[in-house]
């Protein structure tokens, strides 16, 4: 049976300055390369067949160490803005905090957690899943249905759209799942590519 393994990147420096990050390149703070290595360090005994992630220095990054660490560094990975983090639009690079000061909690909740409302001239997580999912089922589904066991490293709203398709959440309750960053989330599938188990690592 394939295994899918997604993986959040580690904190960058805006997670740590609570910024909105979105498709802002921004590196990884040192905690982030840790929680890199840590994850790579949990998949050491998981052969994959090949890698995906963002066109996002974070989520490249994060992908390279935890290769380093699980000693696969000759994986073959493909990267595509299909999985980058969602455009954040206008509050791209503010502070969480001052946006909420400025505009309530509950408009910041919406703005983040919604799927379907998106922050002022940015995407939502409905316009998200519709580059994400597509890339899925055309890029990596296949590689699963051959067998093989793959690994992504993106961002917490592409992963959050992927999560939607693969465990059938609905877009109310998508608003109360969050990826922490760094722990790997393990699918095991069945030839159909049905989940038969699923949890973090």
């Amino acid at each position: 049976m394939p295994l899918l393994v997604l993986v959040r990147h580690g904190q960058s420096t805006w997670n740590l300055e609570n910024r909105f990050t979105g498709e802002t390149d921004v590196p990884l703070t040192e905690l982030g390369r840790e929680e890199a290595r840590a994850a790579g360090a949990k998949l050491k005994t998981i052969p994959f067949a090949h890698g995906f992630t963002s066109e996002l220095q974070r989520a490249i990054d994060t992908l390279r160490l935890i290769l380093e660490e699980a000693v696969q560094t000759q994986l073959p990975v493909t990267r595509n803005r299909a999985l980058n983090e969602r455009n954040y639009g206008q509050l791209q690079g503010l502070n969480k905090h001052d946006v909420a000061e400025t505009y309530g909690d509950g408009q910041v909740a919406v703005w983040r957690r919604s799927y379907s409302v998106r922050p002022p001239g940015g995407e939502s997580l409905a316009d998200t899943a519709a580059r994400v999912i597509p890339y899925y089922r055309s890029a990596i589904e296949p590689l699963l249905r051959d067998g093989k066991n793959i690994l992504v490293v993106a961002h917490g709203n592409s992963l959050r759209a992927l999560m939607m398709y693969l465990e059938h959440i609905g877009e109310t309750a998508i608003a109360d799942v969050d990826l922490p960053t760094g722990i790997p989330r393990r699918y095991v599938l069945d030839n159909q590519l049905q989940i038969e188990n699923a949890g973090y690592l």
